[in-house]
């Protein structure tokens, strides 16, 4: 039976692949020409025919199917590196009128616009046309120095009012990577371990700060605020705030770290908002942690305006916090399922607070009733005594 079972899989398997490589293979281009090899690239609709010549040139037919006239479509080769920097890219924009042009650019920054530019390499021949949804780019290269393997990167991104704008940070556009040999026809999908590791230093920084200020702060500041309603937590509620509001800051400055060294190796890449909010978060975070060292005693004359200007500090970081949680994760674009993730623990949190704010009066309203029957209690008792005394 198992072997049965084996036998269809690997049929279906096989079907499945080679009708994947039919769908990609079978394609008929407007200009009838034939290409020898095409492979369908992993991510962003796209697929690479190309013939290679045995001088040392290569045409090649990069196609992007489902795309619209408010897009840019690129694909380029990286002769030095891997990844966007260093990429000598073909372009091709449409115009609202369906009209496609087609131009080379040399990207050296991530705050490229795609200005034109010529290549490290010639490029004889190059045009493009748009044909039932599909953008199809035309080139002939003359490829550097004899070699046949190289990375290359393929991208989309927006046009607006005729100004080519930034790409997504989606998975897929950042996944659009990957490396081609133009002779044995050979594809590995994925960046060299540069991009992997700039890739987890992204993840890291997010989770780094997600957990200190966007979750371990506000928690913090809730034992600070409830606990010490309680006779039987003093002065344990005060260690516990301690405690989790400066592995809060200790995490926090590691994921503060990442994100400075993200910054320095993305020059041209500006998200102002977020490492704004990024740097005054650090900032009011390291006050807190002296004023941690500078707390007047509970009787002492200036114990009043500390507590007003620690709570202030306090509460503005959590509010930054969570605003910067929310940039940050539009910036790196996760899975949704991240996003509510994290939305979820801040609901919850406020649930909690809620309903640990209405305890929290509830206990001290009874307290404080309590004193007053206690305090009248005892007046009465002294008047009576005072009163049998003086007759």
């Amino acid at each position: 039976m198992g072997k049965i079972f084996n036998m269809f899989l690997y049929i279906f398997i096989s079907c499945f692949a080679l009708s994947y490589a039919q769908s990609c293979n079978n394609y008929t281009f407007s200009t009838n020409q034939i290409y020898a090899t095409c492979v369908s690239l992993p991510v962003l609709n796209s697929h690479l025919h190309w013939n290679y010549h045995s001088n040392g040139t290569v045409d090649v037919a990069f196609r992007h199917t489902g795309s619209t006239t408010s897009q840019w479509v690129a694909w380029a080769l990286n002769v030095n590196g891997s990844g966007m920097i260093g990429a000598q890219a073909i372009v091709a924009v449409t115009s609202p009128s369906g009209a496609v042009r087609v131009y080379t650019s040399d990207v050296n920054n991530y705050g490229t616009g795609l200005e034109e530019s010529s290549l490290s390499f010639d490029v004889p021949r190059m045009t493009a046309e748009r044909v039932n949804g599909d953008l199809v780019v035309y080139a002939s290269l003359v490829l550097p120095n004899g070699r046949t393997r190289f990375n290359h990167v393929w991208q989309v991104g927006p046009v607006n009012n005729g100004v080519l704008s930034m790409h997504s940070m989606s998975p897929d556009n950042r996944n659009s990577v990957g490396e081609v040999d133009f002779i044995t026809g050979q594809m590995r999908a994925g960046g060299r371990s540069g991009d992997v590791s700039r890739q987890r230093r992204r993840n890291a920084h997010g989770v780094l700060n997600v957990v200190s200020w966007g979750v371990l702060m506000p928690m913090g500041a809730m034992s600070a605020r409830y606990l010490k309603a309680f006779n039987i937590a003093n002065p344990a509620w005060f260690y516990i705030h301690a405690a989790t509001q400066t592995s809060a800051y200790i995490v926090g400055v590691g994921g503060w770290a990442t994100g400075l060294k993200l910054g320095s190796e993305s020059s041209g890449i500006k998200h102002n908002a977020h490492r704004n909010i990024g740097i005054i978060l650090f900032a009011l975070g390291t006050l807190q942690a002296f004023a941690l060292l500078l707390r007047p005693k509970p009787d002492h004359k200036y114990r009043f305006y500390w507590n007003i200007y620690h709570r202030s500090i306090g509460y503005c970081v959590i509010i930054l916090s969570i605003v910067n949680v929310y940039r940050g994760l539009d910036i790196l674009d996760p899975e949704k399922k991240w996003k509510n993730a994290y939305t979820g623990i801040i609901m919850s949190l406020g649930v909690i607070t809620l309903l640990c704010e209405a305890l929290k009066w509830f206990i001290v309203v009874k307290r404080k009733n309590e004193e007053k029957r206690t305090h009248a209690g005892t007046n009465g008792s002294n008047g009576a005594n005072g009163y049998g005394q003086s007759v």
